[in-house]
C-alpha cells in the first residue's frame, strides 16, 4: 500500500484527513499495480527505459525500473521541485525534456544517477489521485530529441488508469473503516441503512476495478455484509442471482429509481429493467419492492 494515513475529499466538506488501516486481505499492494502497468506501458510507449516510484510522506521513492543497465536509479528519493520528478509533484501535470543533462526548466539534484544511465530524453507523468500525487511514472531513451506523442499519451493512459484503481482502493478503504467505527449508540435503522449503502457501494466499486482478484474480494465482502444483517451468515442462498442482478437490487433496495441505477452503475435503463425481470423471476415475485424483501429474506442484501 502507498500509505496508511490517506486524504480523501468529501462533497461540500473540502478535504479531511481519515486515518485509515487497509486490511492486509482486502487490499493488494499498490506497487504491484504499478509494476503491471509500468510492464505494459513499455511496449506500447515504445521507450527503452521505464521507471516509476510511489510517493510517500510528499517524497517520491524510485522503485520500479525496466530497461535499466545500473542499479543507479534503485532507492533514490525526489522531494518536491527537485529534478524533473520533483518538478512533476510541485506541478501536478506532465513534463517532458528532450536533453536532461542541459536542461534549464529543471534543478539537476539527481544529474549523477541520471546520467550515469545514459538518459537524456525523459518524460515524467505524475499519478494523481484527489489532487494529490501518489506516484510518478517515467520513459526514457538515451538519445536527445523530443519523445513522440504516441509515448507521451502512453504515460498519460497509463496515470489515468492508475489513478481509477487506487481511488478505488481508497474508497473501498474507506467504506469498511466508516463501518467498522460505527458508534455503538447509533440506532438500529439507521445503522442498517448505513450497511446497506456501504453494501450497494461495494457491489458498483467491484465492477469499477480492473483488478479481478479485487472484484472477487469486494463482492465477498458485500455478501458477508448481506448474510450476517439477515442472520443468515454460513447459510447458502435457496436463490442464486448474477452480480448484476444483485448490484441492481441493492440499489433498489436504497430507493434509486431505474435511471438512477443505470448512471450508478454505468449501463442502459434498458439493461436495468432486464436484470430486474430476470431477478424478480428468480425470486418468484411480480414487484421490484417484493424483490428486494425475497432478497433479503434469503441472505442476498443486507
Amino acid at each position: 500500500m502507498i500509505r496508511v494515513t490517506q486524504w480523501f475529499r468529501y462533497p461540500r466538506k473540502g478535504v479531511a484527513q481519515v486515518p485509515v488501516v487497509s486490511s492486509p486481505l482486502l487490499r493488494p499492494r499498490d506497487a504491484d499495480a504499478l509494476r503491471f502497468e509500468l510492464r505494459r506501458t513499455a511496449s506500447q510507449a515504445q521507450l527503452p527505459v521505464v521507471f516509476a516510484g510511489e510517493v510517500r510522506d510528499d517524497n517520491l521513492h524510485l522503485s520500479e525500473f525496466f530497461g535499466t543497465r545500473t542499479n543507479k536509479l534503485a532507492g533514490v528519493v525526489v522531494p518536491p521541485r527537485a529534478g524533473l520528478g520533483g518538478r512533476v509533484l510541485s506541478e501536478g501535470r506532465p513534463v517532458t525534456v528532450a536533453d536532461y543533462g542541459r536542461s534549464s526548466s529543471i534543478t539537476h539534484h539527481f544529474d549523477r544517477p541520471v546520467l550515469g544511465e545514459g538518459l537524456r530524453s525523459i518524460v515524467a507523468v505524475p499519478v494523481t489521485v484527489g489532487g494529490m500525487a501518489r506516484a510518478v511514472l517515467y520513459g526514457a531513451a538515451r538519445e536527445c530529441g523530443p519523445l513522440g506523442e504516441r509515448a507521451v499519451n502512453a504515460f498519460v493512459q497509463t496515470a489515468a488508469r492508475l489513478a481509477n484503481e487506487i481511488a478505488v482502493r481508497d474508497e473501498v478503504d474507506r467504506r469498511m473503516a466508516m463501518l467498522a467505527h460505527r458508534g455503538p449508540g447509533d440506532p438500529d435503522p439507521v445503522a442498517t441503512t448505513h450497511v446497506r449503502e456501504v453494501h450497494a457501494e461495494l457491489r458498483t466499486l467491484a465492477q469499477e476495478t480492473g483488478d479481478e482478484d479485487l472484484q472477487r474480494r469486494l463482492r465477498s465482502l458485500s455478501e458477508r455484509l448481506a448474510a450476517a444483517l439477515a442472520g443468515a451468515d454460513g447459510v447458502r442462498p435457496e436463490v442464486t442471482l448474477s452480480p448484476r442482478e444483485t448490484d441492481v437490487l441493492s440499489y433498489v433496495a436504497l430507493g434509486c429509481s431505474n435511471p438512477e441505477i443505470a448512471r450508478r452503475l454505468s449501463v442502459g435503463p434498458e439493461t436495468v429493467k432486464s436484470y430486474l425481470r430476470s431477478a424478480m423471476s428468480k425470486l418468484d415475485v411480480h414487484s421490484r419492492y417484493e424483490a428486494v424483501v425475497a432478497a433479503r429474506r434469503s441472505g442476498l442484501l443486507p
